[in-house]
This record gives C-alpha cells, sequence and structure tokens, in this order.
C-alpha cells in the first residue's frame, strides 16, 4: 500500500511539473515572439529599416544621387506616422528575403507581388498598390507577333534575376531563351540594344519606356500578365508588425493618400525631371 502511495505521488508531482513545464514554455514562446516584434525593434532603435530593390518609378535615384520613388514615399510616410526615421536599405532583388530573414531590415517595400512561393518563406500584408505585367518588345525584332510566336527558342527575353517576370516568362513562354540580369533597366537595355527580342516588367515601367524610346520599343500585345497586387513582407511569427501595417495600409487606401502617390509615380510623367534621362 505504501508502494501504491508512493507511486502516486510521483506520478502526481510529475503531472504537476508537466503541467507547469507547459505554462512555462508557453510563455517563454509569448516572451521570444514579442521579442523578435519588428515594430518594437525600429522603436527601440528610433528607426524603421526598410529593404528596398531599384526600379523605376518604384525606387531610384535623382540626379543628385538621392534615393526617390513611389515605395520612398511610402516609407517615409510609414516612418513618420510611427514617430521614426527611415532608413532605407538598397539591396539585390535575388537577395532581398534572405536579407530581411537574417535582420538586416525590419520589412520590405519593394513592390513585392504575393506569391504562394514566397509566402512560405515570408508573410504578406493586403496590398498597398496594384499593377500587372506587360511585355516590351523590340519594334523592329517583334512588329506583327503573335503571343504564340513568342514561345520559340529563337526568341530572347530579357528580365530581372529573381523577380516575378522570369518566372511569368518561363511559365508563359516555356520554349523561349531567357537571360536574367540583376536590375530591370539592364534587361530593358538589352532589348533597347537589340540583343533581346523582349522584357516583361511591372506597369508603369512598361509604359513609361515605349513613351521615352518610341522608335525603338513597343508594345506588342496588347494584354496584361498576372495583373495582381504589392505587399510589405515581414518575418514570420511576428504579428503585431502584420496587424499594424495592415491597419496603416487601410487608413491610407480610405483617406486617399496611397492612390493619390500611385497616381503621382505610376500615371504621370511629371517627376521624370526630376532624374537622368
Amino acid at each position: 500500500m505504501n508502494m501504491m502511495r508512493r507511486m502516486l505521488v510521483g506520478a502526481a508531482a510529475v503531472a504537476v511539473a508537466m503541467s507547469l513545464s507547459s505554462v512555462s514554455g508557453a510563455q517563454q514562446v509569448a516572451k521570444e515572439l514579442s521579442g523578435e516584434s519588428a515594430l518594437e525593434a525600429a522603436k527601440e532603435r528610433g528607426a524603421l529599416k526598410i529593404g528596398l530593390s531599384l526600379f523605376v518609378p518604384w525606387s531610384m535615384r535623382d540626379k543628385n544621387g538621392e534615393l526617390i520613388g513611389f515605395e520612398l514615399d511610402v516609407g517615409r510616410k510609414l516612418a513618420e506616422d510611427m514617430g521614426l526615421d527611415p532608413e532605407f536599405v538598397p539591396t539585390a532583388w535575388d537577395g532581398i528575403i534572405p536579407a530581411l530573414l537574417s535582420g538586416k531590415f525590419d520589412v520590405i517595400i519593394s513592390g513585392m507581388s504575393i506569391t504562394p512561393a514566397r509566402n512560405l518563406t515570408v508573410n504578406f500584408t493586403e496590398p498597398y498598390a496594384f499593377s500587372g505585367l506587360t511585355i516590351v518588345g523590340n519594334k523592329s525584332m517583334t512588329e506583327g507577333m503573335s503571343e504564340a510566336d513568342f514561345n520559340s527558342p529563337d526568341v530572347t527575353f530579357a528580365a530581372r534575376r529573381g523577380a516575378t517576370p522570369a518566372t511569368v516568362i518561363q511559365t508563359v513562354f516555356p520554349n523561349a531563351t531567357l537571360r536574367l540580369f540583376d536590375e530591370d533597366g539592364a534587361a530593358t537595355q538589352e532589348v533597347l540594344n537589340g540583343n533581346a527580342h523582349a522584357t516583361m516588367a511591372s506597369e508603369p515601367g512598361p509604359t513609361h519606356d515605349v513613351a521615352k524610346y518610341p522608335e525603338t520599343l513597343h508594345k506588342p500585345l496588347d494584354k496584361v500578365f498576372v495583373q495582381s497586387g504589392e505587399a510589405f513582407a515581414v518575418r514570420k511569427g511576428d504579428p503585431d508588425s502584420l496587424n499594424f501595417f495592415n491597419n496603416w495600409i487601410q487608413m491610407h487606401w480610405r483617406n486617399g493618400w496611397l492612390e493619390e502617390r500611385q497616381n503621382y509615380w505610376f500615371k504621370s510623367l511629371e517627376w521624370q525631371d526630376l532624374v537622368d534621362q
């Protein structure tokens, strides 16, 4: 009987210990999640670190070398509303998600389309901008071509490495030759130089490029590919940051600020005198 009592007491002690351990473990997880909040880290340092990659007119450098563009307006307004300084970290596109995950910055604001593959690694906010992908072709090389004509090994596309257009080109035109570059500008230059038939990029870039080089470039297809929204990207396990950014985006859609800024950078050319042509 004494042996049985000791066994029951021992089992009860183990159960209590396991329960306390479970509570302690849950508290530790909650503490770790709170400690990993990008918002808290930004508030502590007094600056919001924003990762972006340069591509017109989302983000670019003006004639004085200063960063300007839609993303810069969004990032500065976001930091201002948080009472923080904005700190922009230009990053190559194919390394921008790893840089976020390694803590190089708090959030990506760089015209990033929401895709399932990316969503496996990062969490996305609601869209803060909307665009689509269109093809820009070398006029002399692609005049009169149909969509089916582009799906040929004899046709060369140029695109930015790691970006959505490169994936879409491979999916829609699997037989075409694809050459990859680190920047959108380099891909467009290949088309201008006649080294590639076409490129694909997010609007309004293609429209601006055609307006800038009307004798060389055109839109060979009257079609928008993968018309989707662009969102902020944040590290997983950070619900506080995701909640704040979503609320900020919703508020500035409602008050018209995001639409006004998007119209300025995407639907006008008023800003072109600020950059080298």
